[in-house]
């Protein structure tokens, strides 16, 4: 059914990029995409540029506005954490970014936007002639998203467009800040954070996290242990009553949480939590959904099209809120304490030393 439901997106994403070239303004009409995307970035960066070291924040994307708060949020707590900074935000996922501009949530009161991706940020950095320069993943853990990422800023580095000067690459500082379960001690500091905001939860039923998480053939660094670790961590500091499922992670989906909830005694109020940086589909849809009726199919241990919430009701003994989502539909970007951790990334990057990323085109160094 992921498989099924990947292919549409991607379909989806095609149609969408048609239509915003084929709406696009006359005089857009003699250039490319890439050509338009990349002067419109450069306009944003021309209007905004105050200082001469940027930062460049990396999010997977959304098209819902209460990600879209989140984001601002994010941006705003940037600005104020790192002055002498000029704060950017892109999009890794060109489906998102296709989607977002073309408004898929505007019926139900999201504002069209125009997010881009890192490539076209980066290339404007350095035609602005940024001196320092940081990117900062968004990401939860190091998957597949975060080595995206990576060949961003590499890419940059090594001048893949062959329009900047091997002399202003030689000097440009480069930083690179990690997810934010980039290492155990990261996953510890998270098992904290995340208490702080869900003890009131964890003292009156189960907190189930949903992350999102890489099927096995995509799990890039073996990052998906870093949710196993997360539930032991939790359990072991503070009980068990804390689950860290996913919705793409072989043996840890909603099904494999459940049993283990069984194997500890647990059972009453089910309060899921999304663990991904913003509150979007995932968390609205495959967590907190309204499903028609209880799946019974189960794939590769998933029962699909089935919401969390309609599956740990659908238990005896279990009990999903409907105000939920009132509470606990939040990313983990809009609470403070753990929107800190990753702004602590991003200040042991720029204390770092500059990533070796350049090689010229032409031979030369």
């Amino acid at each position: 059914m992921n498989k099924i439901k990947y292919l549409m997106i991607a379909l989806m994403a095609v149609i969408l990029s048609v239509n915003l070239t084929a709406c696009s303004d006359d005089d857009d009409n003699t250039k490319s995409n890439v050509e338009r995307y990349q002067s419109e970035v450069e306009a944003a960066v021309k209007a905004q540029k105050k200082n001469n070291k940027a930062i460049l924040l990396v999010a997977f994307g959304s098209t819902w506005q209460q990600a879209f708060d989140a984001f601002d949020q994010t941006v705003a707590a940037y600005k104020s954490a790192f002055p002498g900074y000029d704060v950017y935000l892109s999009f890794s996922s060109a489906i998102c970014i296709n989607r977002a501009a073309a408004g898929e949530n505007a019926a139900d009161g999201a504002e069209i936007r125009n997010y881009y991706a890192p490539n076209y940020w980066l290339e404007a950095f350095g035609r602005a002639g940024y001196e320092d320069i940081t990117v900062q993943s968004l990401q939860v853990i190091p998957g597949e998203e975060y080595g995206r990422v990576v060949n961003f800023l590499k890419d940059f580095g090594n001048n893949v467009n062959n329009t900047l000067s091997n002399e202003y690459l030689k000097n440009v500082k480069l930083h690179l800040g990690t997810p934010l379960m980039a290492t155990t001690d990261d996953v510890d500091a998270l098992a904290d954070a995340l208490h702080a905001n869900f003890s009131k939860y964890s003292s009156n039923g189960i907190v189930a996290f949903m992350g999102h998480g890489n099927p096995n053939e995509y799990d890039t660094y073996s990052a998906n242990i870093r949710y196993t670790q997360l539930e032991e961590a939790l359990q072991a500091k503070y009980g068990k009553n804390y689950y860290v499922g996913t919705v793409d992670m072989e043996d840890n989906f909603k099904t494999q949480v459940f049993a283990r909830m069984q194997a500890n005694g647990v059972q009453g109020n089910v309060y899921c939590a999304p663990l991904m940086s913003v509150a979007g589909d995932h968390a609205h849809n495959d967590m907190a959904g309204d499903d028609d009726e209880f799946n019974l199919n189960e794939e590769n241990g998933e029962m699909e099209d089935t919401s969390w919430k309609v599956y740990f009701n659908a238990q005896d003994g279990f009990t999903c809120n409907d105000e939920l989502e009132k509470d606990v539909v939040r990313g983990l970007l809009e609470y403070s304490n753990v929107r800190q951790l990753w702004i602590n990334h991003t200040k042991t990057a720029v204390a770092s030393e500059p990533l070796e990323y350049f090689h010229s085109n032409d031979g030369t160094e």
